[in-house]
């Protein structure tokens, strides 16, 4: 970058922006030394910093403690044997414990997922000086006094100086008080010369109290008098004070010391602030700016969308703030400043006081700005190349000194600079060929646009000449703009059109601007034809691309509230699903307590159950009972009984799902060896015999004697399944309950299975077994590698209804099989 190119840009007034920024001095030092890098990965790191500060800055902050002679404290370090005064070390302490307390609020920050990769590694290299400022704090009060507490010495000493001088201002109290002395007394006080006590006497009475005088008032009236009877007592408070001194200097040392010597961390540490300062200054400034991070190109473009000059930001806020906003509205109007491929080089054209100097040197500074590390007023997508010299042209560089014309200034600065060239470069040419014969002028500017161009530089240029905007009109890689302005007054809309040169109305403004009408109407008529014609092309143009600006316009304007009414869709559609979820789960809610209130309603049944079954089983074992049986009817009715329970249950918590599909009941007694399905039992049997509505039906080798209604014809496509999960039957029981409801023994073969399908079909069959009061079940899993038999064991020995799980017998499988007792 040209040394001139900050001032011209007005680089330097951000950098000073930046300064204000800071907090610390060694931020403002970064700030005002801050230069872009031409390293495209050094540039990316340093926006993606930014970002990173600019996020953490939202919920947290960067700003250090520093003391505003932080300069001055750091220069005593770098003295051997200087102690810091102790004002001086509080502010030293106090800002490298910020320091550090910055680092763990983000490294905490970066703990809690925030992704803060560039800040953490900062906060990282702090190092701490907790033991060094805890006895700063310790030894030095906030007033800046020593504490007693620095030393057991200091202590010893200062009460020694409070005794010495408790009694020396006794005595000299005493004095001033006795009637020998009292007389004698300019006032009955006690002062203090040069750390000795004294008494102020008359000049005149000077020989009446035998004394030592220490000096006397500006009219000489009075002395400043030391009795010889304080002398000693004089002489132990100063040399008590005199050796408190000596002890606070080297308390003071000591502290000083304790920073002197870790010169390597203070220096990081002070490295550290830096960058956390100027960060937190760059956050700050982006916030003020609405800056963003653009992306990076490496093919010479500069695209900066919605672009905003931050000079001319920072100063509609100065406005605001003053008040100026009452006057009118103070807005910057953005504007897209595009130099991109196949393009390398952009002419900007339009009318006088349109934009077009604030516009190429905002294009200039934002670039500066973002290769520094600076986050930039404009609109997302903007992309810009790093460059790695930038070169700009712009104003009146008339120089009496050198006798140079303006003219011959702007020619050797263009020749400076293509001596200088280093592609990627920028350029930036303010009325290129201007301040010579407009012809000759014209020719010239096109000359030059075209060789940096041809040497890789991305060239944006202003101008008024009709040749170079006919030579941007026409030429490939060349782009063209103009100002657009109000057709109706004249003033200037401030927005940049593409696509074609515009007019530069001298002779429209001059009149607006109050220029008699017969000076336009002359100069009007002084355009030659094809001046003439030129202009109304021109006119036409303006014409046509404001129609499409307008156009271009209302399109966006519609395409905006397409996309807002798709926000609202959005809004509307998450709204409802989140209504969708509540409803859900309140659904879910009920039904959760409808299952828990039909849990308690089936423990109370199984209950009721259990009392009758009971009372059955008492008949058996009741004196004068013996042979008695419990008939197949009472049997039959309590399991419908349950059954009729337990569906209504099922009802009431809507949950009841439909009974197997059986053909109708039996209406003619069946013939001995017809298989039925019994009702009452929820089992197959075979007809052994049948007595009228009586049949006695065989279920797993037990007889039982049934109503003729509660039986269902069954063929081979109408069996019906078991209620267990797996193949199940009813086999004579080894269980020596009485229980008649558990006089057999429940089976599940889960042969095959895996460990996990097994335990899921045990689970279902032990629930349904404890419905049905069974006690006594045996799972049939086979021998095999004995990996499922162990697995179904160590289900079993954890399951709450479980009372015993153990090998069966060999008549009922051995190994092969498990016998479980349920509670």
């Amino acid at each position: 970058m040209q040394s001139a190119v900050p001032r011209t840009l007005e680089f330097d007034r951000v950098r000073d922006a930046l300064a204000r920024e800071a907090s610390t001095p060694l931020g403002r030092a970064r700030a005002l030394a801050l230069e872009p890098s031409a390293d495209r990965d050094d540039v990316r790191a340093r926006l993606e910093t930014t970002v990173e500060a600019a996020t953490f800055t939202r919920s947290g902050a960067l700003d250090l403690d520093a003391p505003d002679d932080l300069a001055d404290i750091l220069g005593v370090l770098e003295i051997q044997d200087q102690p810091l005064e102790p004002l001086a070390l509080i502010g030293l302490a106090r800002f490298l414990d910020s320091v550090e307390h910055v680092a763990d609020r983000v490294k905490a920050a970066a703990a809690d997922d925030l992704t803060l990769p560039r800040l953490t590694a900062i906060a990282r290299r702090a190092v701490s000086f907790a033991a060094e400022v805890a006895a700063v704090r310790r030894a030095i009060q906030p007033s800046g006094d020593v504490s007693d507490d620095a030393s057991p010495l200091l202590r010893e000493i200062r009460d020694k100086l409070r005794r010495a001088r408790a009694k020396l201002r006794s005595t000299l109290e005493g004095l001033s008080r006795g009637r020998d002395t009292a007389k004698y007394l300019q006032d009955q006080i006690v002062s203090d010369r040069n750390g000795r006590y004294v008494l102020v006497v008359r000049a005149e009475h000077r020989e009446a109290i035998p004394g030592i005088v220490h000096g006397s008032s500006a009219s000489g009236a009075s002395l400043y008098l030391e009795p010889l009877s304080t002398v000693e007592l004089n002489n132990d408070v100063v040399g008590l004070a005199e050796r408190e001194r000596e002890e606070i200097h080297r308390i003071l040392l000591g502290l000083t010391n304790a920073f002197r010597l870790r010169p390597d961390d203070v220096e990081t540490t002070l490295d550290v602030a830096a960058d956390f300062d100027e960060l937190s200054a760059k956050a700050r400034l982006a916030r003020r700016m609405d800056g963003i991070a653009p992306d990076l190109a490496d093919d010479g473009r500069v695209e900066l969308r919605g672009a905003r000059h931050p000079l001319l930001i920072a100063a509609v806020r100065d406005l605001l703030e003053d008040g100026g906003g009452a006057r009118g509205p103070a807005v910057v109007i953005p504007s897209d400043l595009v130099v991109a491929p196949p393009a390398k080089a952009l002419v900007i054209s339009g009318p006088n006081t349109g934009g077009k100097t604030v516009a190429l040197k905002a294009m200039g500074l934002l670039a500066v700005m973002a290769q520094s590390g600076l986050l930039i007023p404009v609109e997302p997508g903007s992309r810009i190349t790093p460059f790695r010299s930038v070169f700009a042209d712009i104003g009146d560089d008339q120089s009496i000194a050198a006798s140079l014309s303006t003219f011959s200034a702007r020619i050797a600065n263009l020749v400076a600079m293509n001596r200088a060239l280093v592609s990627p470069a920028l350029v930036l040419l303010d009325e290129v060929g201007s301040g010579t014969d407009p012809v000759e002028g014209g020719a010239l500017g096109t000359a030059v646009i075209d060789h940096f161009r041809r040497r890789g530089a991305t060239v944006v240029a202003t101008t008024h000449d009709d040749a170079l905007k006919s030579y941007a009109a026409t030429t490939t890689g060349v782009a063209t703009a103009a100002f657009g302005f109000n057709p109706d007054t004249y003033a200037p809309t401030y927005r940049l059109i593409y696509g074609a040169p515009g007019r530069s109305l001298a002779l429209e403004i001059a009149e607006r601007l109050g220029m008699p009408a017969e000076v336009i109407v002359d100069a009007r008529a002084r355009r030659s034809g094809r001046e003439s014609q030129l202009a109304a092309h021109l006119a036409r143009v303006d014409a046509e691309l404001e129609t499409l600006q307008r156009e271009r316009d209302r399109i966006d304007a519609e395409r905006q509230a397409v996309a807002e009414d798709r926000r609202k869709l959005l809004a509307h559609e998450a709204r409802v699903a989140e209504r969708e979820a509540v409803l859900k789960k309140r659904t879910d809610d009920k039904l959760n307590e409808k299952l828990r209130e039909a849990r308690a309603e089936v423990d109370r049944i199984v209950g009721q159950l259990k009392e009758r079954a009971d009372a059955l089983g008492s008949r058996l074992t009741r004196p004068g009972g013996a042979g008695s049986t419990v008939s197949t009817g009472d049997v039959g009715a309590l399991r419908a009984q349950a059954r009729s329970a337990l569906g209504a249950i099922s009802e009431a918590a809507g949950l009841g799902g439909s009974e197997p599909d059986l053909p109708p009941p039996l209406s003619t007694a069946p013939a001995a060896g017809t298989r039925v399905f019994v009702v009452a039992f929820g089992a197959e049997g075979t007809v052994a015999s049948a007595s009228g509505t009586r049949v006695e039906v065989d279920v797993n080798g037990k007889r039982m004697r049934v109503k003729l209604g509660d039986l269902r014809a069954l063929t081979g496509r109408d069996r019906v399944k078991p209620r267990e999960t797996g193949r199940a039957d009813r086999r004579p029981s080894a269980a020596t309950s009485s229980d008649p409801l558990v006089a057999t023994t429940r089976d599940l073969v889960v042969v095959g299975a895996t460990v996990d399908d097994a335990v899921a079909r045990i689970e279902k069959f032990l629930d349904d077994a404890v419905l049905a009061d069974e006690r006594r079940l045996r799972i049939v899993h086979g021998r095999g590698t004995g990996r499922l038999r162990d697995g179904i064991k160590e289900y079993l020995r954890e399951h709450p209804l479980v009372m015993s799980a153990k090998a069966a017998g060999e008549d009922e499988g051995g190994s092969a099989a498990t016998i479980v007792e349920l509670k």
